[in-house]
């Protein structure tokens, strides 16, 4: 009955993770229910433009859209916020109504090359010369990060399906098979978190960017965590924990 429980609890913490995984990798596919509200990272800019007018001493007129459709990257005006999944980013203009750009294979993070992706030419030249510097504008060193982050999630995803199904048959040496792919699943997972963790960090400098000279002002730029980020570090820690009554369940079965 011992027995039973703990590869029991070893499954279960491994089927979890999958599915959390799972989760994790629809992120903003698309901008229906649940994709949306799974994102890695965001992206709020809805203070930008009242920061450069604040600055500039001039109408910003034409920075942002209002149509929810209207596509990304193609200088249709910028969305209120951002946000960031593993295979796309999708911009809104409230909370519910948004875009999605399309899906790629080893999404690369670039939150500035997407922000002045959206905005006219004058205002990319202004936000080029406030941006001048930081991590959050070299788009090359984010986008290797977490296109190296990509692949480990995805197969950290794929190794913890496969300890599950491999714990269902029991069998000593298929419980050994899935403590070391449970093992390799949290190595890559903890690495990949570690990256978009730090990714984000470092692309959030912008916000500590101000503007003006007689009364500086924050940028209005913020980059935050998202659900995403969280989710992964979950998965981790199931894929973690369940190394413990796999190595047990190894040791002890005698069937």
């Amino acid at each position: 009955m011992r027995g039973e429980l703990c590869i029991g609890v070893a499954s279960f913490l491994s089927f979890a993770a999958t599915i959390i995984l799972i989760f994790t990798q629809v992120g903003q596919i698309n901008t229906s229910t649940v994709p949306r509200g799974v994102y890695m990272a965001r992206m709020n800019v809805s203070q930008y433009g009242a920061a450069l007018h604040q600055a500039l001493f001039d109408p910003i007129d034409g920075l942002y859209t209002s149509n929810s459709s209207a596509p990304l990257l193609e200088a249709q005006g910028l969305r209120q916020y951002y946000n960031f999944g593993l295979y796309s980013h999708c911009g809104y203009v409230n909370a519910t109504a948004g875009i999605c750009s399309n899906k790629t294979i080893g999404y690369q993070y670039q939150p500035y090359n997407y922000l002045v992706g959206d905005m006219t030419a004058n205002y990319s030249i202004i936000t080029s010369s406030v941006i001048n510097g930081g991590s959050f504008r070299d788009s090359s060193f984010l986008g290797e990060l977490t296109k190296a982050a990509y692949w480990l999630i995805l197969l950290g995803t794929i190794l913890a399906a496969l300890s599950f199904f491999s714990g269902v048959a029991k069998h000593s040496l298929t419980f050994f098979l899935s403590t070391l792919l449970a093992a390799l699943s949290s190595v890559f997972l903890l690495v990949g978190a570690i990256i978009w963790t730090a990714a984000i960090q470092k692309s959030n400098g912008v916000s500590h960017i101000t503007i003006g000279t007689t009364s500086p002002t924050p940028v209005g730029i913020v980059v935050s965590s998202g659900p995403g980020l969280f989710l992964t570090w979950t998965a981790f820690a199931c894929m973690f924990v369940s190394m413990v009554p796999y190595l047990i369940s190894c040791c002890t079965y005698r069937g």
